[in-house]
Formats: structure tokens, sequence, C-alpha cells
């Protein structure tokens, strides 16, 4: 089973490399003056927005999810080696899926998870110095299953996933109770993150309707955060990256390994992203005259990684979708492998980079006018924005190259 995320071809393409180049650098570079010139103050602020009176059932939804659960391992377990929809209600519905579920409706899976049945008694605080650092090890361990072990689709590859995810998510509960999952399920941690570009944010516990920035602006630096947001925007560069001829030959020739070889790609990947952006900030931080600002920086990476995984993950979902409700009902029906156009595939790609990027400007700029003196506000901000400028260039070479 091959699990392309891009569009296929460069003639699939609407326009050519070039004017997707031009195009984005317009964007980015007129959002830049036009913040400068225009936004002096900070405008965003996560304590706004007005309470929800929906109250959903989360009680019977994480029942349900359970309940799918054990039919995704009964799949499993008893499926058969071909045709078996698990690989797809996993890869597919899930780990897609949740992208467009939580850009729609906020944190789904913190609703959704099965691990809140279990009852929230904790026997010992939750460290502060944790963090983000279990969901960024947990995203990454997923990562590689999906984009470097030998058989990522393979049943025995996915239960052995699942039970440490399961054994990690059950053991954290029971020491650490709810609290526990916030930061340390790498998919509610996951789900949270693009959820605060979400109408829908929470709130003193209680769900609210915002301003998608001032939900943004909500994301709490914390220890790890920069790891896992660096995690998603290296290992989905890395997927554009691996079907590139030449990397395709490394490792079926290299002296590492296909395994070996990927793990370096993938690890070097989010390496580089996160030596870019910490070398950027402290780099800031000398002009604007500001400490300690990396942590503080790291809400305007989110924008960027969403447009990432839309941009990777959006035909996979529209056309693989289909084979995992196909497969997991038993339908008479054949996978419409162009369910929208090449073209229309193809302009949602571009233009998601683009927007993520714009949109992580202009919550840079935010918070670069808040925390920074305003004779060198916008200075500051120039590394960054030159970083942000170089991520845009470099995800539309390797959606280009896809």
């Amino acid at each position: 089973m091959i699990f392309a995320h891009g569009v296929g071809s460069r003639s699939d393409l609407p326009i050519p490399l070039f004017y997707a180049y031009a195009g984005a650098f317009a964007a980015l570079v007129i959002s830049f003056l036009a913040l400068g010139l225009l936004w002096a103050d900070s405008r965003f602020d996560a304590d706004r927005g007005r309470a929800l009176r929906i109250r959903p059932p989360l009680r019977a939804l994480r029942w349900l999810t359970l309940a799918g659960l054990v039919y995704t391992l009964g799949w499993l377990i008893l499926g058969p080696a071909d045709d078996n929809a698990a690989p797809y209600l996993i890869y597919v519905l899930f780990w897609v899926g949740l992208v467009p579920l939580s850009l729609l409706f906020g944190p789904v899976w913190r609703a959704l998870s099965p691990f809140r049945l279990l009852p929230d008694r904790p026997r010992a605080p939750l460290p502060a110095r944790l963090g983000y650092w279990p969901a960024a090890i947990g995203l990454l361990a997923f990562t590689w299953m999906e984009l470097v072990a030998p058989e990522p689709a393979a049943p025995g590859t996915l239960l052995a996933f699942l039970l440490l995810y399961g054994t990690a998510q059950v053991t954290g509960v029971l020491r650490y109770g709810h609290a526990w999952l916030q930061r340390g399920d790498p998919f509610e941690a996951y789900s949270t993150l693009i959820g605060h570009l979400s109408p829908v944010g929470r709130r003193d516990g209680a769900l609210v309707l915002r301003n998608p920035f001032d939900n943004l602006d909500a994301i709490a630096p914390a220890p790890g955060l920069v790891a896992t947001v660096c995690v998603l925007l290296g290992s989905t560069g890395y997927d554009g990256f691996s079907t590139a001829p030449a990397w395709v030959d490394a490792l079926q020739s290299g002296p590492l390994g296909r395994v070996g070889l990927g793990t370096a790609g993938l690890l070097a990947a989010i390496t580089l992203v996160a030596l870019l952006y910490g070398a950027c900030l402290r780099l800031a931080g000398l002009i604007g005259g500001a400490r300690d600002l990396t942590p503080r920086f790291a809400h305007s990476l989110v924008p960027i990684a969403i447009g990432y995984l839309v941009a990777h993950y959006f035909s996979l979902l529209v056309i693989e979708g289909q084979r995992a409700v196909i497969l997991a009902l038993g339908l008479d029906a054949q996978v419409n492998q162009e369910p929208v156009s090449p073209g229309v595939i193809a302009t949602v790609q571009v233009l998601a980079i683009i927007a993520g990027h714009v949109l992580g400007v202009v919550a840079a700029h935010d918070r670069s006018v808040r925390l920074l003196p305003a004779d060198r506000a916008v200075a500051g901000q120039i590394p960054l924005f030159v970083l942000m400028l170089c991520y845009t260039l470099g995800g539309l070479t390797l959606l280009f190259a896809a």
C-alpha cells in the first residue's frame, strides 16, 4: 500500500514554479510591510471570546471512539493481509482527519479521547518540566512509523505502536490524572495545537467562540512546545523530500540501509528546522533587546505546520479516505480517483502553504509589538520573517518536486 501525498507530477500543477515563488514572495513581503506600517499595537487577546452554551455529549462520544478503536484492533488482529481497513482508518481517517476536524471544531481529540473515560484521580502533580516533551516524542515515533518503518501498514507494526501508545497514556493518567493527556497524549497535543487556529477554543474549562488569532494567542509557552511544532514541520518536510529520486537511490544503496538512512534523514530534517528557528529567534532577541523569545514565538509556527499538513495530506484524504470507508464498511464500491481535479488539489496545496506562512507572519508581528520596544519591534522580527520566507519557498519546492 502506497500513501501518496503529492499531486502526481508537475504537469498537474496549475501554475509554473516560478509564478508560485513570485506569488508567495509578494504575499509575504506585502503582508510584512503592511503590518509594519499599520499595526503598531498588539490586537490579539487570549482572554477574549463568547461563551458557548453547547454541551457536547462527551461521555457518549468517548464510548463511540472506544468502540471504533476496538473495531480497528479487530481488523488488525483478524483482518486479511490484503485490503485491510486498519491502516486506512489509522493513517487517513484518524491522523489526517484530525486536521480538518480540529480546524473546524477545536481540540476534537480532547472531546473524543477514550482515555478520558478513566477516572481523574492523580496520585502526583504533573511536573511542569515535562511540558510537551512526551507529545513531541510520541509524534516523532508515529511519524517515524509512517515515513521510515519497513512495513508501516503491517498489522504487527500498528499493533506494537498502539500497545505502546495505550500503555503510556493509561500509565500517565493513573499517575497524573487527566492533566497528563493535555501534553502527554501526542494526538491530543496535535489536535489541540491545530485547534488553536479554530474559532472554537477553551477558557477556564469552558468552550468559547472567538477570533482564531485570539485562539492562537492562547498557546502558552512551555517546555517541549518548540520541539513538538518542529517535529510536525520537519516530518512533513522530510515526507516531501523522501520521494526525490536521489534520496530514493540513497535509501536503496546507502551503507546505513533504508531504515538507518531514513531515520537519520527524518531526524536531520527536524533538527534543521529547530536549529534555524532557534538561531533566528536569538538574533531577533539581539536586535530587539529581549531575551527568551524562542518559546514565546512558537505559536507563529503552528499555522505554518498546518499549511504543510494540508498541502501534504489533502489529496490523501479525498482519495484514500474513500477507500477507508469502503473497506471498513464492506461496501461494494470503487474509489473515485479524481473526486476533484488535479488542478483543484494543487491549488489547495499551494494556497495552504502560502496562507499558513502569511498567518504566521501576522501572529509573529502581533507578538513582536507586544514584547519588543516600539522602535525595535519591526526590525526585531526580520530574522523570523526571513526564516518564514525560506520555509515558504522550501515548502513549494518540495510540493512541486513530489
